[in-house]
């Protein structure tokens, strides 16, 4: 019995290092979303503005971009972009969420929802 109990903890402690050590690699484990820590950077600002602009082109509206106020980012067979986009409508500013799909080595690029919040 204690051999079991051995090999059951040996088990636990092991993948509990493991889990704590892509944790702090990766942000937040496999498939974790990420906080984005400069929100300003010009590839995380272009997929801001890919958002706005495809949102435009499938809705008809006419949003202006303004500016990233929160992003996370999530490893996935690429890279999806979890966004709040500060943007003008007309004469008012909204808060848009916004979730992009990127995967860059393909030039495949996907807005796959957008929502006013």
């Amino acid at each position: 019995m204690s051999n079991i109990f051995s090999i059951t903890l040996s088990i636990f402690l092991i993948s509990s290092i493991f889990f704590h050590f892509s944790t702090a690699l990766g942000g937040g484990g496999v498939g974790g979303w990420t906080p984005i820590n400069d929100l300003n950077a010009r590839d995380v600002v272009a997929i801001g503005q890919f958002a706005v602009n495809e949102h435009n082109k499938e809705a008809g509206t006419k949003l202006e971009y303004q500016s990233i106020a929160k992003g996370e980012s999530q490893v996935v067979a690429g890279t999806n972009y979890r966004l709040v986009i500060n943007a003008k409508d007309g004469n008012y500013a909204r808060k848009y969420l916004a979730i992009v799909w990127d995967k860059p080595w393909e030039k495949v690029k996907k807005l796959t929802s957008f929502k006013q919040m």
